[in-house]
């Protein structure tokens, strides 16, 4: 049978058609992010949460807009993307924290001064967000949700969440001004 026919079958709820969609694509989900990522360990623990999304989003495909593999390899490339970009968010955050720790006494108070100065700003202009876009920029920035969790956990489309994040973020950027570079 054709990965077509299998995902709509599994939209279904047909445990035995993705069992035969899982031999089909999990070869090609792998390959695809063992090249975005370059770490075996990570790639299978993608791939697994592809396979995962593949069976839940199942009945989101639509065959008048492509074939299944490339609605499988799409999902499975954005996941791989996203845990790029969370990785390397990490990796900043670890070295912003690491510069912090290694500044001088008198510059650490300095900076921390500064700091809940800047924090204080921050919360009057995250309060004068809607409150949808004051979750989604919440959810996304401090506590490191991609914009897909965010849509996820606020059951929102993600189009939704991007279009609130972007006028949340426009927003807090005029309320902020010269405190953000």
């Amino acid at each position: 049978m054709q990965a077509d026919q299998l995902l709509l079958l599994v939209a279904g709820g047909d445990h035995r058609a993705f069992e035969e969609l899982y031999g089909l694509v999990a070869g090609p989900v792998f390959g695809l992010v063992r090249r975005v990522l370059r770490d075996a360990a990570q790639a299978e623990e993608v791939a697994q949460e592809v396979l995962l999304e593949l069976w839940r989003s199942a009945p989101k495909f639509d065959p008048d807009r492509g074939s299944a593999l490339s609605w499988v390899l799409t999902l499975a490339h954005r996941r791989a993307v996203d845990r790029v970009r969370s990785a390397r968010a990490a990796g900043e955050r670890e070295q912003r924290d690491y510069l912090r720790s290694s500044a001088t006494a008198f510059d650490q108070v300095a900076e921390e001064v500064e700091a809940g100065l800047e924090r204080e700003w921050v919360r009057r202009c995250l309060d004068r967000l809607t409150t949808l876009q004051r979750q989604s920029v919440t959810l996304a920035y401090y506590e490191g949700y991609t914009y897909r969790e965010v849509a996820e956990r606020l059951s929102l489309p993600l189009g939704t969440v991007k279009t609130r994040m972007r006028d949340g973020l426009t927003r807090l950027r005029h309320c902020l001004g010269g405190v953000v570079a």
